[in-house]
């Protein structure tokens, strides 16, 4: 548990509003009562106003005069992420969190997602509705938005974790002062530019399945929203490829470093560039097979073999370039590819004897004959290939 004074609270829960008159009363006594009665250390309620035109902020004072455990912050601008930004930053509490008012999580989920980070095991939790422990009730259009975003960070960020948008995360106090500076985004999408830091500085994030019904009267603008989104994403992809963030300083000084892996007779990094390689030609088979079915009636089997072969070979040697063994820019490309074609070369041997000596022996093979014997040809071929890149064609350049 962290060290703080009789007075300073171990929890600080913001919870972010704008012209939420009719929820905010019922929202906060009921989070008041939750954690007055299952939560063990001292606590605060934030209740962040956006530059509410309504009620919101006169309720709020209101209630932070009758419950001592209520604080209130005024914002003359609005934005989700400069509220929770601002608030986080003032904080004293060496845990902060937050949740939406609505509170369409089960609030069973919040002593999971904090005590990681009061016993110094995480740095970031955060709840996800996308595991499968989550329950969740919502509508379809918003359940196949939600995991098409998380998708299309996984595919262009390569982000780690399963749900970006649920509202309902904490993070550590110190980790909050070095990250929150550095993310540029003051609306919706403040959570996902947090957790993309975070992840790329090699802090640790905690995951916390979450029971979550959807507010029906929900009034984010989707379509804003995402576009917004689709913005943000931009920028940081653009940030991370230019190396405009300093990441390097924030892995030093917060990161969790990975744990050395070392095998017994197994040089460093071969294993992981193993398991690259082995993902990289997992993905060039199955391009392989599908081009030598597609073009097998057409050109027949020998020249298949060669066009597909040829065609995945080049775009497999790229991928093993920059994924398997790191090495980026132009420099050398040429060569490498060309270095590559010769590889090629030898697995052209190893797949068309192998149906050189099938059609001889059967005459004509049954169609599921010939990809088995080609599959097992192509296994022995990847196994020379992954040598043969390692030590000849990229291995003066690592």
């Amino acid at each position: 548990m962290p060290t703080t004074s009789a007075t300073v609270p171990v929890l600080d829960v913001v919870v972010p509003v704008y012209n939420e008159q009719d929820d905010l009363a019922s929202c906060v006594y009921r989070l008041t009562e939750y954690l007055g009665t299952h939560f063990p250390y001292r606590y605060r309620i934030t209740v962040a106003d956006n530059a509410s035109t309504d009620e919101t902020l006169p309720i709020a004072q209101k209630l932070a005069a009758e419950l001592p455990e209520v604080a209130v912050t005024h914002l003359d601008q609005k934005g989700r992420g400069r509220a929770l930004a601002q608030v986080w930053s003032a904080s004293d509490a060496p845990v902060l969190a937050y949740m939406d008012v609505d509170l369409s999580t089960d609030l069973a989920a919040l002593l999971p997602l904090v005590a990681p980070l009061i016993t110094g095991h995480s740095d970031l939790a955060i709840g996800t509705r996308l595991s499968r422990g989550s329950r969740v009730v919502r509508g379809t259009k918003r359940e196949v938005i939600s995991r098409c975003y998380n998708l299309l960070l996984r595919g262009t960020l390569r982000v780690g974790f399963s749900d970006a948008q649920c509202g309902f995360k904490a993070i550590r106090r110190d980790v909050a002062r070095e990250l929150l500076p550095l993310v540029e985004d003051t609306g919706w999408f403040f959570d996902t530019e947090l957790l993309v830091l975070a992840q790329r500085a090699g802090l640790r994030v905690h995951e916390v399945p979450v029971d979550w019904v959807d507010d029906p009267d929900s009034r984010v603008d989707i379509v804003s929203t995402a576009l917004a989104d689709l913005k943000g994403i931009v920028r940081v992809g653009r940030a991370l490829a230019t190396g405009r963030l300093p990441l390097a300083e924030l892995s030093s000084q917060l990161g969790r470093h990975p744990l050395p892996v070392r095998t017994p007779g197994v040089p460093a990094g071969l294993v992981r560039q193993a398991v690259r390689f082995a993902a990289v030609g997992v993905a060039s088979t199955l391009a392989y097979l599908l081009l030598f079915l597609v073009l097998r009636n057409g050109i027949g089997a020998q020249g298949a073999n060669l066009v597909a072969l040829l065609v995945t070979a080049v775009a497999n040697t790229a991928a093993n370039r920059r994924l398997t063994f790191g090495i980026s820019g132009r420099r050398h490309a040429g060569r490498h590819q060309a270095q590559g074609l010769l590889v090629f070369a030898l697995g052209l041997a190893l797949t068309s004897g192998s149906l050189a000596v099938l059609h001889a022996l059967t005459g004509t093979p049954q169609r599921l004959v010939e990809l088995v014997v080609l599959v097992a040809a192509n296994l022995v071929a990847t196994a020379l290939r992954f040598l043969l890149l390692r030590v000849w064609v990229f291995g003066t350049a690592r």
